[in-house]
């Protein structure tokens, strides 16, 4: 099986900016039907539609695009994209270098606008973020001096808009509602950055300075699941990401996951997908064929 790449942001890299695009999906498509097959990106995606329509499946859940959506990937996530001749929108994409918020307010309200990778904005929401998309493809356009910040700016308000359009539509949300989604966001970003090295409730509970009882409340709160199932899911996942993403042997991959024993990987994909690695990467290259 051919790998698939890690793409990357087709721009060079400013010294202390790092990298950050804005294309509109009209320019991108020059009048014809758009089919990128599955990969994955190192960098923070945002495709925002005006009209249009096509498929886009991230990490194995298809959603239809249409008009007034948003769709945000975050940097690892993969996905496959189709879109029809004539879609109109925009893609913005930038890296952890060029917005990597300080202020704890400004990383949780990122942690949760890209908790969410599909968004059917409502008219008066999404006309608030195709306004701030155009003045920001306007700044991109003309570079002015700290054009730069004034995106970076711009990017806090369109994720403000979009967490506004995420929440609970009542805003009857309280206080403990809204810690329990924070944390339960807090949990799922850990999930990416230690699920190789660790499994354990335990150690999660512990990096939130909470029980391993008050983490599954949490969990159980917020999606219905034990943060055991959680953490068994999100292996699946990156299990199905590495099977997609490298030629990898199956050994090697239960190896970068952290199984020391393949056959217990390999029993335990099964068990949680329904089929062994092997036979779900074959039914990728049937549905998936690279050219």
């Amino acid at each position: 099986m051919k790998a698939i790449p890690i793409r990357n942001i087709n721009q060079a890299k400013e010294p202390a900016t790092g990298r950050f695009s804005i294309r509109k999906v009209e320019d991108i498509l020059k009048g014809e039907d758009m089919h990128h097959e599955l990969h994955r990106h190192n960098f923070f995606f945002i495709l925002i539609i005006e009209s249009g329509e096509g498929i886009h499946e991230i990490d194995f859940v298809p959603y239809p695009v249409m008009a007034n959506s948003v769709f945000l990937l975050r940097p690892g996530q993969v996905h496959k994209l189709f879109l029809n001749a004539g879609t109109t929108g925009y893609l913005m994409e930038f890296d952890h270098e060029f917005h990597h918020p300080k202020e704890q307010s400004a990383i949780l309200r990122l942690r949760k606008a890209s908790s969410k990778n599909f968004c059917q904005a409502d008219e008066t929401h999404f006309n608030r973020l195709i306004t701030l998309t155009e003045n920001i493809f306007e700044e991109c356009t003309n570079k002015l001096s700290s054009y730069h910040d004034v995106i970076r700016a711009s990017l806090e308000i369109f994720f403000i808009e979009l967490v506004r359009q995420s929440s609970d539509p009542t805003g009857l949300q309280n206080n403990q509602s809204s810690y329990v989604q924070e944390r339960f966001e807090e949990f799922t970003e850990l999930l990416a950055k230690h699920i190789a090295t660790q499994k354990q409730v335990s150690h999660y509970s512990g990096l939130m300075n909470l029980s391993s009882y008050q983490l599954n409340e949490i969990s159980k709160t917020s999606v219905g699941k034990t943060a055991s199932a959680m953490i068994d899911e999100y292996i699946v996942l990156e299990a199905k990401r590495y099977l997609l993403a490298t030629p990898n042997q199956v050994k090697e991959i239960a190896d970068q996951l952290g199984f020391e024993d393949p056959s217990y990987f390999i029993r335990f994909f099964k068990k949680h997908s329904g089929v062994s690695p092997d036979a779900f990467r074959k039914s990728l290259i049937k549905s998936y064929p690279t050219p």
